[in-house]
C-alpha cells in the first residue's frame, strides 16, 4: 500500500473562489454576446489557450480582444478578471499546516493578467508571502509553456520534484483535468462547487489509502 506524500492543488475553484459566469456576464454587459462560446471552464478558443500557455503576451491578448470586441483595454482587463473572487485566509493557513506532513504543490492553468490581479489582491490583504510559503513549488501554465490536461504538464511537476504517482494526490475542479490525471495513475479528487478543501481532510487521504 502506498501512502500519500504529495498533494498537487489547482488554484481557481479549489483554493481561490471562482465564477466563470461573472466574466461571461461582464463581457456580455459590454456588448460581447458570444463570449461563452469563446471561453468556458471546459474549453477555450486558440486565443485563450495560447494565452494560458504563454505563447502570446498579455498585450497581444488584449490587442486581439480589442479588435474583435471593440472594447478598450481597461474594460477588457476588468471583465477578464471578474471571474476571480476571494480567497479565505483560513484555506492558506490550512494548506500551510498540511505542509508539515506532505509536499504541497500548486498547478494552475492561468495567465499573466490573472496572476497580476490575484497576487495584487493577496498583497493588499497581506497574504502574498503566506500564499507563496504554502507550496514547495508553484506552477503557472503560462510560465511553464504547457497546461492541463496535457500529460506533459503533469509530468513536468512529477519529474522535476521526483514524485511517485501512487504517493501523489491531485485536487482540481475540472473533470477533464481529473480524467487525464487518472489515466496517468495519479490519485485524484474532483472538487465540487461550494465545497471547502478544509473539510476534505483527513477523509480524502483515508479514501485514497483504501483504494
Amino acid at each position: 500500500m502506498s501512502y500519500i506524500k504529495n498533494i498537487i492543488f489547482d488554484l481557481g475553484g479549489v483554493i481561490l473562489n471562482l465564477n466563470y459566469n461573472a466574466t461571461k456576464d461582464a463581457f456580455e454587459e459590454l456588448g460581447v454576446k458570444n463570449f461563452h462560446q469563446l471561453y468556458n471552464q471546459k474549453e477555450q478558443t486558440e486565443l485563450f489557450a495560447f494565452f494560458e500557455k504563454g505563447i502570446i503576451s498579455a498585450e497581444k491578448f488584449i490587442s486581439t480582444l480589442k479588435q474583435t470586441t471593440k472594447l478598450n483595454r481597461n474594460q477588457i482587463i476588468k471583465a477578464w478578471n471578474a471571474m476571480l473572487l476571494d480567497l479565505p485566509k483560513e484555506r492558506l493557513d490550512f494548506i500551510l499546516s498540511l505542509k508539515k506532513n506532505y509536499n504541497t504543490y500548486l498547478l494552475s492553468n492561468t495567465n499573466e493578467i490573472h496572476i497580476e490581479y490575484f497576487e495584487g489582491y493577496l498583497k493588499n490583504k497581506g497574504y502574498l508571502s503566506l500564499f507563496k510559503s504554502c507550496f514547495n513549488k508553484i506552477y503557472y501554465s503560462c510560465r511553464m509553456g504547457d497546461r492541463k490536461p496535457n500529460s506533459s504538464c503533469f509530468n513536468k511537476v512529477l519529474i522535476e520534484n521526483k514524485l511517485c504517482k501512487k504517493e501523489t494526490l491531485f485536487i482540481d475542479d475540472s473533470i477533464q483535468h481529473i480524467n487525464e490525471a487518472k489515466n496517468m495513475k495519479i490519485n485524484t479528487y474532483l472538487m465540487e462547487q461550494n465545497k471547502s478543501i478544509i473539510k476534505l481532510f483527513p477523509d480524502i487521504i483515508q479514501q485514497v489509502h483504501h483504494l
